[in-house]
C-alpha cells in the first residue's frame, strides 16, 4: 500500500513540474492539427478515387 501512495505522490509532483501550454498556444496547435486532418483526408480520398477508377477501367478491360 505504500508504494501505492509514494506512486500518487511522485506523480503529483511530476504534475506540478509541467510547463503547461497557454491557451494561445493550444488554440494555435489545435488549428494546425484540424487544418492537417482536413488536408490529409482530402488528399487520401483523392487518392482513393483516383486508384478506384483507375482499377475499375483495368477490370473493363479484361472483361
Amino acid at each position: 500500500m505504500t508504494h501505492i501512495k509514494e506512486f500518487f505522490n511522485d506523480v503529483k509532483l511530476e504534475m506540478r513540474r509541467v510547463s503547461w501550454p497557454g491557451r494561445k498556444e493550444v488554440y494555435g496547435t489545435t488549428i494546425v492539427v484540424i487544418g492537417a486532418v482536413f488536408f490529409f483526408g482530402i488528399y487520401l480520398g483523392l487518392v482513393d478515387l483516383v486508384l478506384k477508377l483507375g482499377v475499375t477501367k483495368i477490370f473493363h478491360l479484361f472483361k
